[in-house]
């Protein structure tokens, strides 16, 4: 220790320091690609010039008075895509050859021109093929044999749609909690959740289920991974570093991602458009901003997508992902637009522009046919609500009525399934809250007023053209509403500020069911059967009470579930159903019938009983009934010796209420008398006495209504009764109670004369 202090303390001493290099053997494995890639991206690259060249077939073959006309045509569709250079129009016999070919300035524009101008119609006789000059190398070393593709191995990833063959038609959702440390898929029940799958760090931020259920998303670092099946298997991948916000098509064929990480100018990557059964990168896309996801709206039936840009709406058809008719629209001022969820129609909206009211534009496509146009005047701003099954669309329109100040609310109604479709208008002078259609009906709700005059108000779209308000609720604390999938039912909620209020209200006669609070709810989601709502305070927007809570339709809380920094609730989406109209109209006709089944469930499963318990009374219930069959048939089997006993009388055949009995009565002097007499049907409350015989000289017994009785004895003086009691107490007990003229005794009921010997009937 001294001589390490003593060589510090030297300033001759200097400690040797780390040696950063490698060693002689080393090999270093690491390419400058790697290090490099952005600046080697910028490195020049040697060419011969034939890459930034295109080739264009099927243009128009023209002479030299029109080739003039013909370059203007073909450098104005072209040069969009970059600098063109040179222009070269091969000619024989004073006429174009019908193809031409153009220099870009650079490669990347020549790559840019073959995607966007290849199939492009300049005319009914014209649509251009655009190709790269370089691919006629490509083209001509093509092999002449050829060779069949390598199969590829089947993966059965097993039922992809499991959970709908639940016996119990249980719904799945997904949960996650512990600030998105677990994840748990959970099948729903009225008494308490049955968990299928739970998995630590599944997910890094959220989750999303696929339109029709069949996939689960996951979101990671680098990328996005899809699971299914009963086991909840990885069913495919895709690679896309930083990936935030996904969506997919309602076909579930496509799923698109998004990125902030990735866009180059060379290779758009912020968006891309992968097949999900293959894997495969369909497109990809620039992107400068995500604020209004998602980017791509989808149509109902996933075979076209569109995107707005200033003054364009781009179409692209599936599977080629490229532009419809090869162009865009040309809509000055566009400023919102959507699917019609039932039909391939676009609606879309462009404000005023000068002396140019705003319009409304409902666009069939492909065909690109405007089939209503709806001009609107002192337009402040418009918002888009479909029907969910496309049969209405509402404008919400806001106004600023000349001479007037403040703002005017009118909803402008398509009638989308009537000829010319007819609009219907109502007007709201309060301001606007919320607005939503019943999914399957013809009804809206909307939230008007300030707080805390906040009102909610139902109307009907009739078929006679009218809108009728059907019922007003005012002072509500909503600020949200949220319909059943199935209509009828809704939710009317003030979440967040508003502390979690909640309003059950059945719109078939607009009566409140309950109102009731989940305080600091910031989600309600409803199941897909429309039986079960939840609410839930989540924490990403709340830190405490972090739970969420099971209600029936009607507003009755089931349960209370409190999950650790819970976040998330997604009910798992179910696909259309493969019922025809008629089948279901048939079912609802008979739902008499399976209700007797479906209540008898809700009770067993109701039952405090544990599931133990019932299936060991089943098994007792079984047990039973096969003893009972075996006692039977026995019964049967021995008939043969029952005849031999009672002297060949069938005694299966006599009164099944009668029977035969032994009675043996004490007299006095101990002589014993025996007496057979048959007995009728009883009351529970006793034996029926319908006559009497006279046993000794002492002793008038009633022993039967068969016997015969003379009228003389009917009624002996004498008769007593006493209640039932211990045979030896009451032998020598107190005179009993005097009963003449009884005519029901019970079982244990003793009969004496004069004070002598008891005889007890309880054997009788």
């Amino acid at each position: 220790m001294q001589d390490t202090v003593a060589m510090v303390d030297d300033p001759e001493y200097e400690e040797e320091e780390p040696s950063f290099s490698d060693p002689e053997d080393f090999d270093d494995d690491i390419e400058d690609e790697e290090l490099l890639e952005d600046i080697l991206r910028e490195k020049p690259q040697e060419a011969d010039g034939i890459d930034s060249v295109i080739v264009v077939d099927n243009v128009p073959q023209v002479g030299p008075e029109r080739l003039d006309k013909l370059k203007n045509v073909i450098h104005k569709i072209f040069s969009k895509f970059g600098k063109i250079t040179t222009e070269f129009y091969p000619d024989a016999d004073g006429m174009t050859k019908g193809y031409i070919f153009l220099e870009y300035a650079a490669p990347t524009q020549a790559v840019e021109a073959v995607k966007n101008a290849d199939g492009y119609k300049l005319d009914k006789q014209h649509t251009f093929r655009v190709n790269l000059f370089t691919d006629f190398d490509k083209y001509m070393n093509i092999c002449d044999e050829w060779e069949a593709p390598e199969k590829q191995p089947f993966k059965d990833f097993g039922n992809m749609r499991h959970w709908i063959e639940d016996s119990d038609c249980r719904d799945q959702y997904s949960v996650i909690y512990e600030a998105g440390e677990r994840t748990a898929i959970f099948s729903n029940d009225a008494k308490d959740p049955i968990l299928a799958e739970e998995r630590a760090r599944w997910t890094e931020t959220y989750v999303r289920w696929s339109p029709k259920g069949t996939y689960l998303a996951t979101f990671h670092q680098r990328g996005i991974a899809l699971w299914g099946g009963e086991k909840f298997k990885q069913i495919q991948r895709f690679s896309h570093q930083g990936v935030s916000l996904i969506d997919f098509s309602p076909c579930e064929r496509y799923v698109v991602t998004f990125s902030p990480l990735m866009d180059t100018k060379e290779d758009p990557q912020a968006i891309i458009i992968w097949d999900i059964l293959t894997g495969q990168k369909k497109r990809g896309f620039h992107c400068e901003s995500s604020a209004h996801w998602p980017i791509f709206k989808w149509s109902h039936d996933g075979k076209f997508f569109a995107r707005m840009s200033p003054d364009t709406l781009s179409i692209y058809e599936t599977p080629s992902m490229g532009l419809l008719d090869k162009k865009s629209l040309k809509i000055t001022g566009i400023k919102d637009f959507s699917w019609s969820p039932g039909d391939n129609i676009l609606a879309f909206w462009v404000p005023e522009d000068k002396d140019i009211p705003a319009r409304v534009t409902l666009m069939q496509l492909p065909s690109r046919q405007e089939i209503r146009v709806r001009n609107l005047f002192n337009v402040v701003d418009c918002k888009l609500h479909w029907q969910r099954n496309g049969d209405y669309l509402c404008v919400k329109v806001d106004r600023t009525p000349k001479g007037t100040q403040g703002v005017v609310t009118n909803f402008e109604i398509f009638r989308m399934r009537e000829k010319q479709v007819p609009v219907d208008v109502v007007e709201m002078k309060e301001s606007i809250i919320a607005f939503a259609w019943e999914p399957n009906g013809s009804k809206f709700a909307v939230l008007h007023g300030e707080s805390p005059r906040i009102n909610a108000s139902f109307y009907h779209v009739k078929n006679n053209g009218k809108i009728e308000l059907i019922k007003m609720f005012d002072k509500q604390q909503a600020n949200s509403i949220f319909w059943s999938p199935q209509g009828q039912f809704m939710v009317l909620a003030g979440l967040r500020s508003m502390n979690g209020a909640l309003a059950f209200v059945d719109t078939s006669d607009c009566t409140m069911m309950n109102i009731a609070e989940h305080y600091m709810a910031s989600d309600v989601e409803w199941d897909p059967t429309g039986r079960y709502v939840v609410t839930s305070v989540s924490w990403w927007s709340h830190k405490v009470d972090n739970a969420y809570w099971l209600w029936t339709f009607q507003g009755r809380l089931l349960q209370k579930n409190n999950k650790d920094r819970f976040c998330q609730l997604l009910w798992r989406p179910r696909p259309p159903t493969l019922l025809s109209a008629d089948q279901i109209k048939m079912i609802k006709k008979d739902l008499k019938k399976y209700s007797k089944i479906f209540e008898q469930k809700d009770r067993l499963s109701q039952s405090k009983a544990s599931k133990e318990l019932v299936d060991k009374r089943r098994a007792m219930m079984e047990e039973y009934r096969q003893y009972r069959e075996a006692a039977q048939q026995l019964y049967h089997e021995q008939k043969s010796i029952r005849l031999e006993l009672r002297g060949g009388v069938d005694t299966d055949e006599l009164d099944s209420n009668s029977a035969t009995q032994l009675i043996r009565f004490c007299v006095e002097g101990g002589a014993v008398s025996d007496w057979r007499r048959t007995t009728a049907s009883l009351p529970p409350c006793g034996r029926r006495i319908g006559g009497c015989c006279q046993i000794s000289r002492d002793f008038l017994v009633h022993s039967g209504e068969s016997l015969p009785l003379p009228q003389q004895l009917l009624n002996p003086p004498g008769l007593i009764t006493g209640p039932p009691g211990n045979r030896d107490t009451d032998r020598n007990g107190p005179p009993l109670q005097a009963a003449v003229g009884m005519n029901y005794i019970t079982d244990t009921t003793f009969i004496a004369l004069r004070g002598r010997t008891l005889c007890d009937l309880a054997s009788v």
